[in-house]
């Protein structure tokens, strides 16, 4: 059995790497380098933390800062709620040049990847000691929040995971009676409450989050878990296809200040991985 609850989706990245935006018209892949010279458009989401808010606060903000100061532009957004048809209602219309987290897509054409993540399992502090996979023993009678369709989900179901302990919410839902500002949140919530034992979130969401609910958490990457779809994953930004010369010139940008944006996500919380090896990064030297 499960429920669901009414919160607005996680990011781009992370519900979303994740879950599919839905099919694009064709005609949207035909429009021309549309990237204004003197200002970075860039698509967002006004109400998404820890990834992006209206006034500036999340990670994505900050780094798309980071490319605009590189640039020497002003930087500009144009803001939609994520969830379905975002990606073809921004990036697709040409109301703004880049998506600051992706994994590409019919319209999305991805980056160079910037940072490298992974599905974490979050619990009350000490409450599950050592614990480093979905099939600890531990787990079968905990009661575990996740967000439908994100991998973790097919995990506990190749697993064998079943009935009312499973709590998976609404990836996407909308309405007066929401509480939080994203699923991901709301699921946090719900584990500071103890209305669940265990959360399993995307990483750069989780870390945040967890800081920031008040209760002391263990947020542990799930490194070892086997087979596809895999609970790791690689970060892009997103142009649109045929941009090959704007897609340059945003790799140029992010290898010149990798340095500068590895320590915003390092200041969010954000688990960074090693680009091929299931092991968290070392710290770049300052």
């Amino acid at each position: 059995m499960t429920r669901t609850s009414s919160f607005v989706p996680t990011s781009a990245v992370a519900a979303l790497l994740l879950i599919s935006a839905g099919a694009q018209p064709a005609s949207a892949q035909q429009l021309p380098d549309l990237v204004t010279p003197d200002v970075l458009r860039v698509c967002s989401d006004p109400a998404n933390m820890p990834f992006s808010e209206r006034k500036g606060d999340g990670f994505e903000n900050k780094i798309a800062q980071i490319v605009a100061d590189e640039l020497k532009v002003k930087l500009r957004y144009y803001w939609l709620t994520q969830g379905p048809g975002f990606v073809r209602n921004t990036l697709g219309t040409g109301l703004c040049d880049l998506i600051i987290g992706t994994s590409g897509g019919d319209i999305v054409q991805p980056s160079n990847p910037y940072y490298r993540s992974a599905y974490v399992l979050v619990a009350r502090k000490g409450e599950l000691p050592g614990i480093k996979s979905l099939d600890d023993p531990r787990l079968k009678d905990k009661e575990i929040g996740f967000i439908a369709g994100t991998p973790p989900s097919n995990r506990l179901t190749e697993l064998k995971f079943s009935g009312e302990r499973l709590h998976a919410y609404a990836p996407y839902a909308f309405g007066p009676e929401r509480k939080h500002q994203t699923v991901a949140a709301g699921v946090m919530a719900d584990l500071a409450e103890k209305k669940v034992d265990v959360a399993l979130l995307w990483g750069p969401a989780a870390g945040w989050l967890a800081r920031q609910s008040g209760v002391p958490m263990d947020v542990v990457q799930l490194l070892n878990e086997p087979g596809r779809p895999a609970l790791t994953f690689r970060v892009s930004m997103g142009v649109r296809h045929n941009e090959n010369d704007w897609k340059r010139s945003l790799n140029t940008v992010l290898r010149k200040r990798k340095a500068d944006i590895e320590r915003v996500l390092r200041d969010y919380d954000v688990p960074l991985l090693a680009e091929e090896e299931n092991k968290l990064l070392e710290a770049t030297p300052e």
